[in-house]
């Protein structure tokens, strides 16, 4: 393991660059674009200091660092090469087209992190683009990723926001931002996909051992240290996504190129969570179809894995046929996996340490009724906490249904099963519930309020309310109640758009 190195103020950054050591056709080299007026509008300085960074340096250089301007010493920067599944149709080349890898960084405790720049100019990669980001889709993945932290999803994280001072060009011209993202790493299904679609098994194969020495050394010593790699990914991919149906969060656009091998949720673009619950939710314009719905969430993690699983096949096994049977004694058990996962998850929001057979049957039929009655998910389960002992709690629970009739036959049942379900006091289960089920989350019409702010009025005060209200997602906040409730009927955000 490589020793951190001290940050310094003239070295804010103490880099340790292995990604760039990997072969040439892994990345190109590329510096950022220059920035016109650039200005810091944020920098996360609780993250900056568990990264061991030099906060003050930041504090002093940020504006310039974190647009791109001022290539701080050590780095290295470079844009990712990987291919992806783009609503199920294969693209062969993909790449980062409007971020650039600074380098990496070693905390405190000895772990790896990425530092990467989201709109800092056009790449290799680019294409078409100008490898540039709006200023409201930058806020959105700032505020998204601190959230999801915040909720206890493995996320990456927003490390500081700036603004360019110049404009982009899209439907319309909007200011300009920088985002810098922090991640374990920015390695995706689509990274592996990108030599196996060049018949390249040796990078394949470079690539998976470099995965296994950053992310999973525990594997080398296994008897198939890359089924074991391939093993452990889906596993960490099952318990993401049914993390993310507890807390109504819906992606929006999980194509193979935003699925890490890491394990964190990656690319907030066009993400959105849930308010009144509908398993067919859908809010990412560009998904047409429907593909990537709350509800399908898991079924395309499995696809996607799947997919992951096809590029490790000669690693697997010499033996084709031997390698393919590998593969599908993994693959065939997501599943199941992400089952253990979501009704684990789910027996705790509803207040559950001891397992029955009719648990299952108990959720499902609390989210039917929510469904028909379109009850806030959010707020359903928040309420139910209250709903343990005595005192007004049913009532409130209630008032989440618009026809209540269904969820107070459930409150009848659920109270039964909780007689069997001993071991812990009434004040004990309500804050066990109060743990799991949040007050906050980030609600789109709020998201979306800060950003107009922003980027009409250059007003940030909202962005910094809705930051700090998130920061504590699972405390009561009375003074900021008015972030609990679901949007009124002119706030409703129907769509969300892809932008960083």
């Amino acid at each position: 393991m490589t020793l951190a190195q001290n940050a310094s103020p003239s070295r804010p950054f103490a880099f340790d660059n292995s990604y760039a050591r990997l072969p040439q056709q892994f990345f190109t080299r590329q510096a950022p674009s220059q920035a016109a007026e650039p200005w810091l509008i944020k920098l996360n300085e609780p993250l900056a200091e568990e990264l061991g960074l030099d906060v003050e340096a930041l504090k002093r250089d940020g504006a310039a660092i974190f647009s791109g301007n001022l290539v701080p010493e050590g780095a290295d920067p470079l844009a990712m090469a990987y291919a992806g599944h783009q609503f199920g149709s294969f693209v062969p080349l993909l790449g980062d087209g409007r971020a650039i890898l600074l380098g990496e960084v070693i905390d405190r405790n000895g772990q790896r992190w990425d530092i990467q720049l989201k709109g800092a100019g056009q790449t290799a990669y680019s294409r078409r683009g100008d490898g540039r980001a709006a200023l409201g889709p930058v806020l959105r993945e700032y505020i998204v990723s601190e959230a999801m932290y915040a909720l206890g999803v493995p996320a990456t994280r927003a490390l500081a926001a700036v603004s360019t001072g110049q404009p982009v060009y899209r439907e319309n011209i909007l200011p300009g931002a920088v985002f810098t993202r922090v991640a374990a790493s920015h390695i995706r299904v689509g990274t592996f996909q990108f030599f196996t679609a060049r018949g390249d098994t040796d990078g394949v194969r470079a690539l998976a051992d470099y995965v296994i020495d950053r992310h999973y050394p525990e594997l080398k010593d296994r008897d198939n240290p890359y089924l074991a790699l391939y093993e452990t990914v889906c596993e960490r991919q099952a318990a993401l996504i049914a993390r993310w149906l507890h807390i109504g969060f819906i992606h929006g656009v999980m194509n193979t190129d935003n699925m890490t091998i890491s394990g964190e949720t990656i690319d907030f673009g066009p993400c959105a969570f849930m308010d009144e619950y509908h398993p067919g939710t859908v809010f990412s314009s560009i998904d047409q179809g429907g593909r990537y719905a709350y509800a399908n969430q898991p079924g395309i993690g499995q696809w996607n894995l799947a997919r992951l699983g096809e590029t490790l096949l000669p690693l697997f096994d010499a033996d084709a046929e031997k390698a393919v049977e590998l593969a599908n004694s993994v693959i065939q058990q997501y599943g199941e996996r992400f089952q253990i996962h979501w009704l684990r998850g789910m027996r705790e929001k509803i207040g559950l340490s001891t397992v029955e057979d009719g648990d299952l049957d108990l959720i499902q039929s609390l989210l039917a009724a929510m469904q028909a009655s379109q009850a806030d998910l959010t707020l359903a389960f928040r309420r139910l906490s209250d709903a343990v002992g005595p005192g007004d709690g049913e009532a409130l629970f209630l008032s989440a249904f618009r026809e209540p009739d269904g969820a107070r036959e459930w409150l009848a049942r659920w109270r039964d099963r909780l007689t069997r379900d001993e071991g812990r006091t009434e004040a004990e289960r309500r804050a066990a519930m109060r743990s799991v089920n949040p007050a906050f989350i980030p609600r789109n019409h709020r998201i979306e309020q800060a950003i107009n702010a922003a980027v009409e009025d250059a007003d940030f005060s909202l962005f910094e309310a809705l930051l700090a209200v998130l920061a504590k997602p699972y405390d009561d906040q009375p003074d900021f109640a008015a972030y609990m409730e679901p949007p009124k009927p002119e706030e409703r955000v129907l769509q969300t758009f892809c932008g960083t």
